[in-house]
């Protein structure tokens, strides 16, 4: 019996082996990360034992958070049966956290019908980011909406009179107001709104199966909700709407309500205007 069972876990192991070239990662394994991967189609995938969608043709897509556990676990479960479990280890990162004193009370507590407004404006973009849709344009080579000098990076924080405010979930892109904003990838428009309390004009395109770019601060908007976009589509204009202390462009990728790093999907933004 034991002789049975030492044959049975060697074949496994054989088998295990085998099927790791059946799946591949695209993506930094580090905190903020979006990986796109491919595998057998027909097959399940489970992070950390949750469920993960995957498309017709073996194509899915997952996130770390900013403090991400810096040890994770993908399971595949083949269409033949066989199961394998994937270890990963994920790279910690150090954000740039800035200590800004002196802000007036009123900047630091807005009024409560600021207050209710936004939470209305927080509860329509939480449903957009929620939406599904079996679009396959997120495993497409994402481009920069807009290229320039980066005036704001993802996970950076600022401490207002010593009270920690939230990170900064994407990154920015000084430009001028007016300055085109493009699609990075095809997609759906799942929320185009002119007018938001934080974030003004405010634009979010589903990618599908979860992933999604969000456009903020915007000064015109191109395209309405349901419109389909191609990448490198004009779609908007750079703006400083909202609560934003001048023109740039912020530009976020969620995968459902997790807000990952931008950069992570795109060339360094050195290297494309190096060849511009």
């Amino acid at each position: 019996m034991k002789k049975r069972a030492v044959l049975s876990s060697l074949l496994s192991l054989i088998l295990c082996g085998t099927a790791m070239a059946d799946v591949t990662l695209q993506g930094k394994m580090e905190q903020g990360a979006l990986i796109r991967a491919k595998t057998t189609p027909g097959t399940q995938v489970f992070l950390n034992d949750n469920p993960i969608k995957v498309t017709p043709q073996g194509e899915f897509a997952f996130g770390f958070e900013r403090e991400a556990e810096l040890t994770q676990q993908l399971k595949l479960v083949y269409p033949d049966g066989l199961t394998q479990i994937k270890p990963l280890t994920i790279a910690q990162k150090q954000y740039k956290i800035d200590r800004v004193n002196g802000i007036a009370k009123k900047i630091m507590k807005p009024a409560p019908k600021a207050v209710e407004r936004a939470a209305r404006d927080s509860k329509q973009v939480k449903a957009a980011r929620n939406h599904f849709s079996e679009q396959t344009a997120f495993a497409q080579d994402f481009i920069w909406p807009l290229t320039g000098r980066i005036s704001g990076v993802y996970g950076s924080q600022r401490v207002y009179n010593g009270k920690p405010g939230n990170p900064h979930y994407g990154v920015d892109v000084a430009a001028k107001t007016g300055t085109i904003v493009v699609a990075p990838a095809d997609g759906v428009i799942s929320l185009s709104v002119a007018d938001m309390f934080y974030s003004g004009g405010t634009m979010i395109i589903d990618h599908g199966y979860g992933v999604s770019s969000s456009f903020l601060h915007l000064s015109k908007l191109y395209v309405k909700e349901g419109d389909t976009v191609k990448q490198g589509q004009a779609v908007a204009e750079v703006g400083a709407t909202g609560r934003a202390t001048g023109p740039h462009l912020d530009w976020r990728i969620n995968w459902y309500q997790m807000r990952l790093d931008p950069v992570t999907i795109v060339p360094s933004m050195a290297s494309v205007l190096k060849q511009k």
